[in-house]
């Protein structure tokens, strides 16, 4: 399908089509995946380390490995680093800024470093040579690995599966077969990666026409798109007076999604990426540690941080557009 012969606002609509149907899929392949697995025996610690976490995470997987095998290497990166500032900015602040979220040492200082360490050292990874090769991605993915060995050997779950993996659990009641979890889950599958190819095929085409880089669309646009999962999950954690796992699910898939989804595109495609790539990731930085001070202060992030962290992400955004639109 050639995206360039299409009216913008054709594949405007093509992108709000997509990021639906990614979005869908993704709710699919959680669902059906955690059943298949419990009926399985697989324990629910072993499903939350893996089913749930990269579940949510998926399409950031799709889009990003898309990207890279097609040498969008700007979308491709883009697409983490603004997913990772729009979680932390209009999930996390919105979801604060409805009703303030309860932190605790314990996600600080344990995720919360690892999130933090990450970050600079993506940023010293990409910045260094604006290029995310396989050596980066091989030390990005074992860094994941060493994440996931030691909360299995503590007995933890990645943070904010708990909510989504006790909802699937309690709703199993054996009265769906596992083939029909099966076509479910192959059902998601297909609409996250159909979903995905759309979703880059349009943001590339809407990015050519009005001028803007496929870097800022990658780091906007597509970021939210595939954000939903995550939106879906902190929105309905602070409905349900379960607020502490809108911040765990924030970071637990910002973790996820730079130790898991870059790591594995650096092993199988390198790419390069715009040279913007080094200003995003030093605002990603930044905000990941006002996030963490955030936390600290009366473990919990108030409304008014919220505001604060709605605010510096809509200044990035306007940022982006301004500097490198039409």
């Amino acid at each position: 399908m050639n995206f360039e012969t299409l009216p913008v606002w054709g594949n405007v609509l093509s992108i709000l089509g997509a990021i639906f149907v990614v979005g869908t899929g993704a709710h699919w392949v959680v669902e059906s995946a955690a059943r298949l697995a419990k009926r399985l025996g697989v324990s629910e610690l072993v499903i939350g380390l893996t089913v749930v976490a990269l579940g949510t995470s998926a399409p950031e997987f799709a889009v990003t490995l898309i990207a890279a095998f097609k040498g969008q290497g700007d979308i491709s990166v883009g697409n983490i680093v603004g997913s990772n500032i729009f979680n932390l900015g209009f999930i996390l602040g919105g979801c604060a800024l409805v009703r303030a979220i309860p932190t605790n040492p314990t996600l600080l200082r344990r995720d919360g470093s690892v999130l933090g360490a990450t970050t600079l050292l993506l940023l010293a990874m990409i910045g260094w040579d604006l290029r995310l090769d396989r050596y980066d991605g091989g030390i990005l993915f074992v860094l994941l690995l060493l994440y996931l060995a030691y909360l299995f050997k503590s007995r933890h779950v990645i943070p904010g599966t708990e909510q989504e993996l006790g909802k699937l659990i309690a709703g199993d009641k054996g009265k769906t077969s596992l083939w029909r979890e099966g076509v479910l889950l192959a059902v998601g599958l297909i609409c996250i990666i159909g979903g995905s190819y759309l979703l880059i095929g349009s943001a590339t085409a809407v990015a050519r026409a009005l001028g803007i880089s496929e870097w800022v669309i990658g780091v906007t646009i597509v970021a939210a798109g595939t954000s939903a999962p995550e939106f879906a999950t902190s929105l309905m954690g602070v409905l349900k007076g379960r607020y502490g796992i809108s911040a765990g699910n924030v970071i637990g898939s910002d973790i996820f999604n730079m130790l898991g989804v870059l790591g594995l595109a650096g092993l199988l495609r390198p790419v390069d990426v715009d040279p913007m790539a080094r200003i995003s990731l030093a605002a990603l930085s930044a905000m990941v540690f006002v996030v963490l001070i955030f936390m600290r202060t009366g473990w919990r992030l108030s409304r008014l941080e919220g505001l604060a962290l709605i605010t510096i992400a809509s200044a990035r955004w306007w940022f982006d557009f301004s500097t490198h639109g039409p």
